[in-house]
């Protein structure tokens, strides 16, 4: 006897629930592997490919920002996109502009074409960012802290892994092939989005808690009038802000103290790598306990002590220094972990991860830039470190609301009428 499930569009086999979920799982995880391989297998090699090209550190600045400002557009376009097209086919478009991207930027001889194929890359992935969490609403509503784990995880070794090959496989075959090789995730993941494209084609969808396949409803509220929207998007901005000007200026902050060029890329590895440690815990905490605040105040207890060895000691125990601000950022998957946990419905979710990542990249691509124009201006690290202490301070107020035990719906208001 087969067992079945009955949905919105007809009776379901069993077998095809779990199929349909595990080719989704598949999906999310490949997808989220490609989500920052165009940004880190392109800053280790700048300085190589600078040489061949020809482009200079103004342009080596470009590059630094273009990730959150990509990340940040596509924050704010992605959720009309979902409306208008249905969060599967804008996830199958996403892994499809990644891999054209990387593979394409690889062939390039000039400064324009590398910028712009990057940028194609670079929307790929800030639009991917905002459709996972709404994706795992969706399919997966049952185990949002587990499959919340499992993507950030991912994220994270999409992150650390394309730096550190990026550099030894470049001596070994060329720039080229250490940039391109990268466009092959990509179109890995292409496969299973078509699968689930078109296998869910007519009919409404599987997975426990699915809503539909196909534009989630259209939201009855406006975002920005949610305190929960501007809570997590004061969360996840400025942790972002931290964490891109951290990955920036470290190698400076620990060189002007006396460490090696090597040492303070090892000790960005080190930085990046912790993010593991966040993207395993993180998640099961915001499902455990009802208002994860107390993770909030612990983050910026380990934030305070980070910054001020790094300001008045650096070399004093800088592997204690970084690891601690390295768990800073727990934040960051609190915050994508609180976009489906602060919501009803998968329309509010997918309007909460534009708005959260929209905004917050939007503020925290000024980060390395104001780190460093506020270095030039005082010549030390004092004042740098100050605008940091800032963003902390806004990380603990915007928490504080966001944490909350509430919903996005229910504080969003209703549309102006026409």
């Amino acid at each position: 006897m087969t067992v079945t499930t009955v949905q919105r569009g007809g009776t379901i086999p069993r077998r095809g629930l779990v199929a349909g979920r595990l080719t989704v799982l598949v999906a999310v995880v490949l997808a989220a592997l490609t989500l920052r391989t165009a940004v880190t297998s392109l800053t280790p090699l700048l300085d190589q490919i600078s040489a061949e090209i020809g482009f200079g550190s103004t342009v080596i600045g470009v590059f630094g920002m273009l990730p959150t400002a990509l990340f940040a557009l596509a924050g704010l376009l992605t959720p009309r996109l979902a409306l208008r097209f249905g969060l599967e086919r804008v996830a199958l478009a996403s892994v499809l502009m990644t891999g054209v991207g990387i593979a394409t930027r690889s062939l390039v001889s000039d400064t324009g074409s590398l910028l712009a194929l990057s940028a194609l890359a670079l929307g790929g992935m800030g639009i991917g960012n905002v459709v996972i969490p709404p994706l795992v609403k969706r399919y997966f509503s049952d185990r949002v802290a587990m499959m919340s784990a499992i993507y950030i995880t991912c994220v994270q070794v999409g992150t650390v892994l394309p730096a550190l090959v990026a550099v030894p496989l470049a001596e070994a075959q060329g720039w080229r092939v250490s940039l391109g090789v990268w466009s092959l995730l990509a179109f890995a993941a292409v496969v299973p989005w078509v699968s689930v494209v078109v296998s869910h084609r007519g009919n409404d969808g599987v997975g426990t808690g699915a809503e539909h396949v196909g534009p989630p409803a259209e939201p009855r509220g406006q975002v920005w009038r949610s305190p929960v929207a501007w809570g997590m998007a004061g969360m996840f901005g400025m942790t972002s802000l931290i964490t891109y000007s951290l990955f920036t200026w470290v190698p400076k902050i620990l060189a002007d103290a006396g460490a090696s060029a090597g040492f303070g890329g090892t000790m960005v590895g080190l930085f990046a790598a912790v993010g593991f440690i966040a993207a395993l815990g993180a998640p099961a905490l915001c499902a455990r306990i009802p208002n994860p605040y107390p993770v909030v105040l612990a983050c910026a207890v380990f934030y305070l002590i980070g910054f001020s060895g790094l300001l008045f000691a650096p070399m004093a125990a800088p592997v204690l220094w970084i690891l601690l601000v390295g768990l800073g950022p727990s934040t960051f998957p609190m915050s994508l972990t609180l976009i489906n946990l602060r919501t009803r419905t998968g329309a509010g979710s997918a309007a909460l991860s534009g708005f959260t990542q929209g905004l917050g990249y939007a503020v925290a691509c000024l980060g390395p830039l104001l780190f460093g124009v506020l270095r030039d201006v005082s010549g030390g690290w004092t004042w740098p470190f100050a605008m940091l202490l800032a963003a902390v301070a806004v990380i603990l107020v915007a928490g504080y609301v966001a944490c909350k035990p509430r919903y996005l719906e229910d504080s969003w208001g209703r549309p102006q009428a026409d």
